[in-house]
């Protein structure tokens, strides 16, 4: 099957990569909103105008759209859905049921497949949370992420005058999981389940008091979390946070039963060094998913729940039953 990737940043060039490693797939090329000839990809595959990309809706069975959920994917996926079978990382929970209903109309006007919110959370964090509130209904979720950088969270500091650069961690708090490792089902607030660890490259001239105080008092990022703010140098910081990890965990606790005296832990976790390139696998996954369901006429959105495991493998059915059943 033939892929194409929409947007070439972090996410974008981990497709690039995941991809070379499904031998049922090879990459069309990649559409840019930057002037293509100036774009050097990390494999050579060819780059086009994202303005062209109508020309091609006969070559790419699949195309992974690569940009961010404020603004991008809320427009990119439904008006690339009349012409291609779309994916998208769209992650932005509480906007999930729109854009789904947006995409949804279009897809199936048109006689294309669309998968939306494809990643690791949501996504196999979704799936892991459905499957555990289905086999454990007496219980209670989880979710724990991190230790890694946001890069979202990173950018708003970057925004404070007199910083230079940083990185900022989500962090989960150790002793929090553990109590629900245990099963004693804690009530746990906004703060007492992550931290924020910050490294901030400031100006020479900056004032840091001021910088510190605006990071710790950022409503929506940061003024409900206890928060450390530690200020490097850009040489530091270069050298010691310039990947981009994350990971986290989900679980649910669960009691069965007559009078509910066993107690159950599911948990679902993820370590990961690249997240763009974790996320872009999950993409690529998904992708195989959308292009078998076009191929038998499922037309429309999907999420992560619509499709079924065996979608996703290139394995045949007998080969999946004999070495992974």
């Amino acid at each position: 099957m033939k892929i194409a990737i929409y947007g070439y940043g972090n996410l974008g060039k981990g497709v690039e990569l995941a991809v070379r490693q499904n031998d049922d797939m090879e990459l069309f090329g990649v559409f840019t909103r930057r002037n293509p000839e100036s774009l050097k990809t990390l494999t050579g595959i060819p780059a086009y105008s994202s303005s062209d990309i109508e020309k091609y809706k006969n070559d790419i069975d699949v195309l992974i759209i690569c940009g961010g959920s404020a603004t991008d994917l809320p427009e990119m996926t439904p008006a690339l859905a009349k012409h291609f079978n779309v994916i998208d990382s769209f992650d932005t929970h509480a906007d999930i049921p729109v854009h789904f209903a947006k995409v949804d109309k279009v897809a199936k006007e048109n006689g294309t497949t669309a998968a939306i919110s494809v990643g690791w959370d949501p996504g196999m964090f979704s799936l892991n949370r459905l499957y555990a509130n289905s086999i454990l209904p007496d219980g209670k979720d989880y979710t724990f992420w991190g230790k890694g950088v946001s890069q979202g969270h990173s950018d708003a500091i970057r925004r404070i005058e007199g910083v230079l650069d940083a990185r900022q961690y989500t962090c989960p708090v150790e002793e929090a999981m553990e109590k629900v490792r245990k099963g004693e089902n804690p009530e746990l607030t906004t703060r007492e389940k992550h931290t924020r660890l910050c490294y901030v490259v400031a100006s020479d001239d900056a004032d840091l008091a001021r910088i510190e105080n605006e990071i710790k008092t950022m409503p929506k990022y940061f003024a409900d979390y206890d928060t450390t703010v530690n200020f490097i140098s850009q040489e530091e910081l270069d050298r010691d946070h310039k990947g981009i990890p994350h990971g986290g965990s989900v679980i649910r606790t669960g009691k069965t039963g007559l009078n509910g005296e066993n107690n159950h832990v599911i948990e679902y976790s993820l370590k990961l060094d690249s997240n763009p390139e974790f996320t872009a696998s999950v993409l690529v996954a998904y992708a195989r998913a959308v292009y078998k369901l076009n191929k038998k006429g499922d037309t429309g959105c999907k999420t992560v729940f619509d499709i079924a495991p065996a979608d996703l493998s290139p394995m045949s059915h007998e080969e999946m039953i004999s070495h992974l059943l």
